[in-house]
């Protein structure tokens, strides 16, 4: 979700249909739920530090609780959950109901990835997804926003950064193994050798 890398591919292949990596929006919005999470344990520890009698205290580090060492709970897919994630999921959605409406909302956008099968499914979705985000992501609604078109691309083959994201790691696994290579050909003929024994 970079507009040079956008502006590049226009300008090299100005046919090619450009499509937003779902993954990539994903994390924009994990990241937004993430930044909530913290704010909202900063806020009750100040409550905690302000608070004007014990019982105020006690229900306060109550609701702290419920929110520490949740980011796993929250952000990681619900499906792929461990029970102990589970557990700390209920605790922080009865503590938190704004993460709780954020965490539901994180996951129906995963849902409508794996269930839109076409480009018009995935715009009723999205927009009904908008109407409901915009309260609670406000910065990721503003980039789906700007980059709608693209996202919707992904429902035409579901066509994803993955394969190539996954070259550029083995690239730099070789890379960070090759202390002893002197020369740019070298490194060249390591990365070949790699793709010529895996095809």
């Amino acid at each position: 979700l970079w507009k040079g890398y956008k502006s590049l591919v226009t300008e090299i292949m100005p046919k090619a249909q450009v499509v937003a990596d779902r993954f990539h929006v994903m994390v924009q919005i994990n990241k937004e739920l993430d930044l909530e999470r913290k704010k909202e344990k900063r806020t009750i520890e100040r409550k905690i530090k302000l608070a004007k009698n014990q019982q105020e205290k006690i229900e306060e580090k109550k609701i702290l609780a419920g929110i520490v060492a949740s980011k796993y709970a929250l952000l990681k897919n619900e499906k792929e959950l461990t029970q102990k994630q589970k557990d700390k999921l209920v605790e922080v959605k009865s503590a938190s109901p704004t993460l709780k409406i954020m965490h539901q909302l994180k996951e129906k956008f995963r849902e409508i990835f794996e269930k839109a099968e076409r480009w018009a499914d995935g715009l009723i979705e999205l927009s009904a997804w908008l109407s409901t985000a915009q309260k609670y992501f406000v910065n990721s609604q503003a980039t789906i926003v700007r980059w709608l078109d693209e996202i919707l691309a992904y429902f035409d083959r579901r066509t994803t950064s993955g394969v190539v994201e996954g070259i550029n790691n083995k690239l730099k696994l070789i890379k960070r193994s090759a202390y002893g290579f002197t020369n740019f050909e070298n490194f060249r003929n390591r990365c070949l050798l790699n793709w010529h024994s895996n095809c």
